[in-house]
Formats: C-alpha cells, structure tokens, sequence
C-alpha cells in the first residue's frame, strides 16, 4: 500500500457553500488520517471505499456514500481502480436529518446523477439558476437517504485486540464465541459482555458485519462467490448468499 500526505483533497478554496469533485485513485491507494472544515459525501462512482475513524471501519460500494460530519478524522483505502466523485458541505448548509456521526447512505440513482451533474459547476451559482436547482436538490436527496448497516465498531478492551487484529485481516472469520474464549482465557458471558460494552453488538452481530465488509471487499476485487463464501467462513455458498441478501437485497452474483 502507498501512503500519501496529500494536503489538497479536492476540498474547494473559494466561497461555495456546497461543491462536487472528482478525484480518481489506483487499487491500493492510502489517503492518511486527516480532517476537513467541510462535511463530506466520500462518494465513489467505482470501486470501494475502506474509511477509519477513531470509532471503527465503514466499507462504502459504489451504490452507497459514507456521510463525515465536519472535522472528523478519518484515513481512506482505495479497493480496485476507485472513481472518487464526493461533496463537501459548509457545516451551516448540512442538511438537518443527516446525523451527526460518521454513517453510510444509499445513493441512488437521482442523488447520482446530480452530484455528476455538480461536479461540473466550479463557481458558486446563483439560487434562481439551473445550476443553484441542482444544488438545491440534491442537498435535499441526500437529507432524505438512511443509515446503512456497513460499519464495523472498534474493540477498545485491551484483551480484545487479537480478535481485532485477525478479524481486520481476514482471519479467524469462522471462529465461534467460545472459540475465542478459549484462546483468550475468559469465560465465554464475560467475552460476551466486553464485546456489547464496546461496540452495542453482540459477538455475532460484530462478527457478521466483519464478514460482510471483508466479502464486499473480496468481490470487488473479482473474487467468485465460491471462493469469497469460504474466505469469510460460511460453509455454503448458499448461506452467504442468503446472508448477503439480507443486507442488500441482490445476490452477491447480482451486485
């Protein structure tokens, strides 16, 4: 992976508001750990996004935007070749509903099309103008997305941190809770309560997000499902699939 300091991120200088840019990256490419005035809508039209935070590691597909409160600092790796397209926000123009934490959104097939549409406007437009109305819009597309469930929590105990270690890595993805307990030397209810304490999820719950964020990554990067389905410990292709329809409603084939 190549690190980079990079200081210009694409964030406008000037007096706009609300702008859109379009930054293009290589698979493997390291953004480090920075921050912006602005709020941002890391978007990428394709490949994936992997972004962390001092709260945990959010995967962001091609199909979804991650939302970043003004200030928070976060680092960014690029999965396969990514095409950046993301929108930096003025902290008294953000939209009222989005939160106040870092979060992935749907971005579907509007709200796309106008942050295309935006990238192309490189001064600040007036409100009655064609291009003030896609601005207009598509602060109010993006204030009416969700949250999606594409966040992984940080494990903060210290006896926790292999699991971390390995589980970020790809690895001990079929391991059970008792499994676990054993190689820590804990009680399994113990090693449970740790894990609710530091992330509000239960063991399985923290583990199946895992295995999602580290397939999404597998299959962007060409994988089969076969191949992705036994990497991220399930038995059957069939019981990932259903797990994986379940968050996005397509098939792991179909996305």
């Amino acid at each position: 992976m190549r690190k980079t300091d990079i200081v210009d991120h694409g964030e406008p200088t000037d007096a706009r508001g609300v702008a859109a840019v379009a930054l293009d990256f290589d698979d493997g490419h390291w953004v480090a750990t920075h921050r912006h005035h602005n709020a941002q809508l890391l978007y990428a039209t394709q490949g994936v996004l992997v972004v962390g935070t001092a709260e945990g590691h959010w995967l962001v597909p091609s199909d979804r935007g991650l939302w970043i409160p003004p200030g928070v600092a976060h680092w960014t790796r690029m999965v396969g070749a990514v095409r950046v397209r993301t929108l930096y926000i003025e902290p008294a123009q953000v939209p009222a509903h989005l939160p106040g934490s870092c979060c992935v959104l749907g971005v579907p097939a509007l709200l796309r099309e106008l942050i295309l549409a935006a990238v192309a406007i490189r001064t600040p437009p007036a409100a009655d103008s064609r291009d003030g109305r896609v601005m207009a819009l598509m602060l109010d597309e993006l204030n009416q997305q969700q949250p999606l469930p594409l966040h992984l929590p940080h494990l903060r105990h210290p006896a926790l941190q292999p699991v971390s270690e390995q589980i970020l890595q790809g690895q001990g993805l079929d391991l059970e809770l008792n499994d676990w307990a054993g190689q820590l030397g804990v009680n399994p209810k113990t090693l449970q309560r740790w894990f609710v304490r530091d992330t509000g999820m239960t063991f399985g719950k923290w583990r199946q997000q895992a295995r999602l964020l580290t397939a999404l990554q597998r299959l962007a990067l060409g994988h089969s499902v076969l191949e992705v389905a036994l990497e991220v410990g399930y038995n059957t292709p069939s019981a990932f699939s259903a797990m994986f329809r379940r968050q996005f409603g397509v098939s792991p084939s179909e996305w």
